[in-house]
């Protein structure tokens, strides 16, 4: 039987629900019937609207589903003044204050508090300055991630824009394949540094080199299958084809096709892409996509870049955030600022479209580590720029703690999620920096932290992983995390070895300082943390992490009570399960 969920979507869905959106939108919240907001909100989820946690009811997260990271001149600005005038929610967070956007780790932007009935106007101003929320949630292909400097970099082999506005107009935007068994994710690569995270999307292609017809081409390898979520995440496996830029749209479009037919739509906890290349293998797939989902034959994969991956590879050094100055193919420089966990108050955001604007082309570009990047800086401009106090706040030059911090959105307004995420490790990342040195040599240490287990945070690819969980410290209900070590992408991706498991939530700083420092202390000359870990017995890594009380003020410990956001009495948050797994929060 059909997930109750296919039924919703048969009824309505895609394209449609955006003018139910428009109507229930002039009535009001209270119009859409109390008996059918489940199907009415996870229809929305579409046209990026998810309705927040319980004790917050009428309020929505709004999220933005720009291609590639590409904000054009004046969107930036356009997002920030939304955010000022309408993501305002009834209580302040206290590292954040009210009215502010989160960058995601999918190179787009969300926005919280949002009201059903300010929907309309909102929609009115984002898409005056040519940007969308269609298709950034729900049951369908999300925005489509790349090299966040596709067009820009100098290492770049292969122009992906042509190739991405075709998938992003002609695929995403065909509401005959709105209707997907469960969320798709599509990145495209041309530059060989891993920025795309190629290896966690259901469909990626990463670029490569093949003869084609006595000459050499750069085009793709194609790979499936890859995600994060549910403890049981997957590296995308190779299909062993190789495209020319000419064929790539097609091969995309013939694997989502696949998908929509193929996929399973009974178990929501089992229907991602990853666990049908599972069941079925990627000779199947390769087989079936060639017989009947492309009309061309397919050629055997080609020779990749992957030797070069870096970007979140879990080297010590390295360019593995595009963070910092960088210089571009035509001369300019593009500049990477940090922000760590994502969160951009609405006044900072508006500074940095002026910056943008002042210094650069006004365009700006997000990265898969939640940050943006400033482009086409000329020479003259750079050291200015360096100088602006907002780069002082959100620095080109950041520490190795300040630039490895990424957060998900957390029990603040997910109702899946375990524990509060953004102010507890923003305020972590604080701590670390002043308690723990390390090495010149060490620029990068990545922290992640997922308040569930699907890991929206990406807490399997980092060098430490923290994920929410429960516990119980002195017989109180307590946020707790689980740690994990030794994750990263790069050429050979991998994920977090667990070592510890409900460590009450005061006790992790601690923690990780034992663990760091053992780090510093037993690592040879050059080596990395992922490094370390690959080197260090299981056993010994559990021991160096040892929880301990530190002088960390954790904002969220006891179960949310006391914590400043609303929530209703009776709805501490549960571990998200669907037929015995845990889902992700966004589907």
């Amino acid at each position: 039987m059909a997930h109750k969920k296919e039924a919703w979507k048969d009824e309505c869905y895609g394209d449609a629900v955006r003018d139910r959106i428009l109507a229930f939108a002039e009535e009001g919240f209270e119009s859409v019937p109390a008996e059918e907001r489940d199907a009415w909100f996870s229809r929305f989820k579409f046209w990026g609207l998810f309705h927040q946690r319980s004790g917050q009811e009428g309020y929505f997260m709004m999220r933005i589903a720009n291609a590639d990271g590409v904000l054009r001149p004046g969107q930036l600005t356009a997002i920030a003044e939304v955010a000022r005038d309408y993501a305002v929610g009834p209580v302040a967070n206290p590292e954040f204050g009210n009215g502010w956007i989160d960058l995601t780790s999918r190179q787009s932007i969300q926005l919280h508090w949002i009201r059903l009935e300010d929907v309309p106007a909102i929609w009115e101003k984002l898409e005056a300055a040519g940007v969308s929320t269609r298709s950034s949630g729900g049951d369908a292909m999300r925005n489509i991630t790349g090299s966040p400097v596709a067009g820009k970099d100098a290492r770049e082999v292969i122009d992906t824009r042509p190739l991405l506005d075709r998938l992003s107009t002609d695929l995403r935007g065909d509401d005959a394949l709105s209707n997907l068994p469960r969320k798709f994710n599509i990145s495209v690569s041309g530059v060989p540094d891993g920025s795309a995270q190629d290896a966690i999307n259901d469909v990626a292609l990463e670029p490569a080199r093949r003869e084609v017809d006595g000459e050499s081409v750069i085009g793709y390898n194609v790979r499936v299958g890859g995600g994060l979520g549910g403890k049981q995440p997957r590296v995308a496996r190779p299909l062993d084809v190789f495209v020319t830029p000419e064929e790539a749209y097609e091969v995309v479009r013939g694997f989502v096709r696949l998908y929509r037919d193929h996929g399973d739509r009974q178990r929501r906890a089992r229907n991602r892409s990853r666990f049908l290349v599972d069941e079925w293998g990627t000779d199947r797939i390769r087989d079936l996509l060639e017989a009947e989902y492309v009309d061309f034959d397919l050629r055997p994969a080609g020779e990749d870049f992957r030797e070069r991956y870096e970007y979140n590879a879990g080297g010590a050094t390295g360019d593995a955030d595009l963070v910092g100055v960088n210089q571009q193919r035509d001369g300019d420089y593009f500049v990477g600022l940090t922000v760590p966990v994502g969160r951009l108050p609405a006044r900072d955001a508006l500074a940095l479209a002026d910056l943008a604007e002042a210094y650069g082309s006004g365009e700006i570009r997000l990265t898969r580590r939640q940050n943006p990047l400033l482009v086409d800086v000329p020479e003259s401009n750079v050291a200015d720029l360096l100088a602006e106090p907002l780069v002082e706040r959100y620095p080109a030059e950041p520490t190795a703690f300040q630039r490895g911090g990424m957060a998900c959105t957390g029990t603040e307004f997910c109702s899946l999620a375990l524990t509060e995420t953004k102010t507890r490790l923003a305020r972590l990342l604080r701590w670390l920096n002043a308690n723990v040195d390390l090495p010149s040599d060490v620029e990068h240490l990545h922290v992640h932290f997922s308040g569930c287990t699907a890991d929206c945070g990406h807490a399997h690819t980092a060098d430490i992983g923290l994920l929410g969980m429960r516990g119980r410290k002195d017989g109180q209900l307590v946020e707790a995390l689980d740690v994990g070590v030794g994750g990263g992408m790069g050429e050979e991706p991998g994920f977090v070895t667990w070592i510890r498991q409900r460590v009450p939530a005061d006790e992790v700083p601690g923690a990780l300082r034992n663990l760091i420092e053992a780090f510093v202390a037993e690592r040879s000359d050059g080596e990395s943390f992922r490094e370390w870990v690959a080197a260090t017995d299981e056993e010994a890594l559990t021991a160096f992490c040892e929880p301990e009380e530190t002088d960390f003020e954790d904002p969220a410990m006891y179960d949310a009570k006391g914590s400043w956001y609303p929530f209703a009495d009776d709805s501490t948050p549960t571990r998200p399960v669907v037929d015995g797994t845990p889902t992700s929060s966004d589907d």
